[in-house]
């Protein structure tokens, strides 16, 4: 092999290595992604499993308002954190939601508002995260109904 074509195929590999992206497996477009593929040298970022913030004015019984409110509190917090760290919602690969059963619904948790919350921030994306949600039976304070966590990847900063 040439001298010179040694070079070129490797700017060339690595040129690639720079451009892989995550794969979203999400053939019919749903809510969340069947698997995320993170090709190797990706960066990672976790993001700890965040509550809601008290709704000031909310009554003692729902401090924090209902699952849909608590959610749109968390990804907004989420949104933030991941901003920070230079990363946007599109480059979650993986979220684990957890859900307290809300009394007003019959114990069971709210699924329906916490896809309204999620919604609003993943929505419109394209690449959606793969995603697993959980009932508990608690979480840290009482009146939290909803936790989140993210692990989210992208193509190393050059």
């Amino acid at each position: 092999m040439s001298k010179a074509i040694l070079p070129a195929i490797l700017l060339t590999l690595a040129a690639g290595a720079a451009q892989a992206q995550n794969v979203h497996v999400n053939p019919t477009n749903g809510f969340i992604a069947q698997a995320v593929k993170v090709p190797a040298g990706s960066e990672t970022l976790y993001v700890s499993g965040i509550t809601p913030d008290p709704v000031p004015g909310a009554p003692a019984a729902t401090p924090f308002g209902d699952t849909k409110t608590q959610v749109i509190s968390i990804l907004t917090k989420i949104q933030g954190i991941m901003k920070a760290q230079g990363y946007e919602l599109s480059d979650s690969v993986m979220m684990r939601v957890l859900l307290v059963g809300d009394p007003a619904k019959g114990g069971g948790m709210d699924f329906a508002g916490m896809m309204e919350g999620y919604n609003q921030f993943y929505g419109p994306l394209k690449n959606k995260p793969a995603r697993i949600t959980s009932q508990v039976a608690a979480l840290v304070r009482p009146g939290m109904y909803a936790e989140i966590e993210v692990q989210a990847a992208k193509a190393p900063a050059k």
